[in-house]
């Protein structure tokens, strides 16, 4: 009986809306399990080696090239109805497999690929503000609690705030990642198969680095796309705080630093306008990716059986990555084209009694007061400043402070107390470790160009490994292609099947006056 016509118009065209996300995996899922139905004896080899030229054929066929019919269902039933009209043999695809793992594998091969382009991003911004950082590091800047005047910095330190969260990110994202690039390919509806399907086989040929254990575990999980979700907010919120410093700090009123031309848009009204759209953009999908982590964590509260988180979540939680990304990279290149204004920061840092926390140190040191009594001194000092319109905190106005608090003057000197409010002199006292003082920021620096690196580095070899097992993913199926019967094969040289993704590397082309090719580990 065919769908109802609202049934079409609703749920199985939402499914379909995930097609392009999907379907790079699921391609490689479907010929993955007839490789492996193939080699187990399953599926006799007639019948297997159609299937696989099928599919074989389809595979580098963009989705657009497709006109999937919602009528037909989801994205696993238009794919199946191409193929019977291919070849007789489509029937065998459904062997020992229900819809939902070829779905379950095109979400997580989509999830893994999107958390390493996350991890390049995320790298690569690191690293543009490693850059801001380190030709900041001694640019004196004012910092700011609640937006008040706080204490002097220097940009390069106030920098390093966002550099650190970005690198738990990636931690997160590698472990996430971790938990993502597992197979749950081979474990039937619920209690695995009668059939003897190599889950083992399955893994190598996807590019898995482990199994899920559990089978039905495998086939109806809700906490992966919640964990992508968390990760991408968690992102995107540390790159909306630097967002929302630097709109303010870009504002007429505290002109820190600038954007580049190429970063802003012009009012349409206003000539004198030059808004930071790019900041803007960056929170605005903050905010969404807030969205998605509650949508992501609602279609997961169903009853353990039950395939909403899938219809809902295996496209918006790769888009989430997508999203994240884009504004990642976004952010790279604001840091990159940004204008710190030093003599406004030097400026503002001297200003606003922004040296009143070392006086009271100050204080504590030279003159035995206990911290709260000489907080109280320096705090009364700092209002009869204000009081007579004055911005300068003098020795003498100190003294009268303390006569009134502690009946004694405080025995500083009209120059110690100047030393002590001179922002250089402060930012030079700050020598411990993940202090602002020039060295320990050049330490810092330094630490966090190695945690990028590494990084890029385990990216760069989970992308090595996955290029490697699509590579053997193909051989095999084509080797298992030319075993068709002689009258439907051509002349090429039958192609020797690789066993191992550890053989597909030794029989990579040697590079000249370089070691061999090995298989990546992290």
């Amino acid at each position: 009986m065919p769908a109802a016509p609202e049934l079409i118009r609703t749920a199985f065209t939402r499914e379909l809306d995930d097609a392009a996300i999907l379907y790079e995996g699921m391609s490689r899922a479907d010929l993955a399990h007839v490789v492996m139905l193939a080699e187990a004896g399953i599926i006799p080899g007639e019948a297997g080696g159609e299937l696989i030229a099928a599919l074989l054929e389809i595979h580098p066929r963009p989705p657009l090239d497709f006109s999937f019919d919602p009528a037909t269902g989801d994205l696993y039933a238009n794919r199946e109805a191409y193929l019977k009209m291919l070849t007789p043999a489509a029937g065998w695809l459904s062997a020992g497999r229900a819809r939902r793992e070829a779905a379950t594998i095109g979400y997580r091969i989509a999830a893994r690929s999107r958390l390493l382009g996350l991890a390049s991003a995320l790298a690569d911004c690191a690293r543009a503000a490693l850059d801001l950082a380190e030709t900041h590091r001694a640019t004196i800047f004012p910092d700011y609690t609640y937006l008040q005047t706080a204490q002097p910095t220097t940009f390069g330190h106030y920098l390093l705030t966002f550099v650190y969260p970005v690198l738990r990110d990636l931690d997160r994202l590698r472990a996430a990642f971790a938990r993502t690039n597992v197979s749950p390919a081979g474990s039937g509806s619920v209690n695995g198969s009668r059939l003897p399907l190599n889950r083992e086989r399955l893994a190598e040929l996807l590019g898995f680095d482990a199994l899920i254990p559990h089978t039905r575990d495998a086939m109806w999980q809700a906490d992966g796309p919640i964990e992508i979700a968390a990760l991408t907010a968690s992102t995107l919120i540390t790159l909306d705080r630097l967002a929302e410093d630097l709109q303010i700090f870009a504002t007429n009123e505290f002109d820190l630093v600038e954007l580049a031309d190429e970063h802003t848009r012009a009012s349409v009204i206003m000539p004198q306008k030059k808004n930071p759209y790019a900041l803007a953009y960056v929170r605005g999908v903050a905010g969404e990716m807030i969205g998605t982590l509650a949508a992501m964590a609602a279609v997961g509260k169903t009853p353990s059986g039950q395939l909403d988180n899938r219809i809902f979540a295996y496209g918006d939680a790769p888009r989430a990555l997508d999203a994240a990304a884009g504004v990642a990279g976004l952010m790279a290149g604001v840091l990159r084209g940004l204008t710190v204004n030093a003599t406004r920061a030097a400026e503002l840092a001297a200003g606003g009694f922004s040296g009143a926390t070392d006086l009271a140190d100050a204080l504590l040191l030279s003159a035995g007061l206990d911290y709260r009594t000489a907080h109280a001194v320096v705090g009364q000092a700092v209002r009869d400043t204000m009081a007579s319109g004055a911005t300068t905190l003098t020795a003498e106005r100190l003294d009268t402070a303390a006569e009134k608090i502690i009946g004694r003057k405080t025995g500083l000197t009209p120059e110690a107390v100047a030393q002590t409010l001179d922002p250089a002199a402060i930012i030079a006292t700050r020598t411990g470790p993940g202090g602002a003082a020039e060295p320990s920021g050049h330490a810092m620096i330094a630490q966090c160009r190695e945690t990028a690196a590494d990084h890029e580095r385990w990216r760069e070899a989970a992308e090595m490994r996955l290029s490697a097992s699509d590579s053997f993913l193909m051989m095999s199926a084509t080797a298992l292609k030319s075993r068709r019967p002689e009258s439907e094969l051509s002349e090429q040289p039958e192609p020797r099947e690789p066993q191992s993704l550890e053989d597909l590397f030794r029989d990579l082309p040697q590079p000249p006056n370089r070691r061999r090719w090995q298989l990546p580990r992290e």
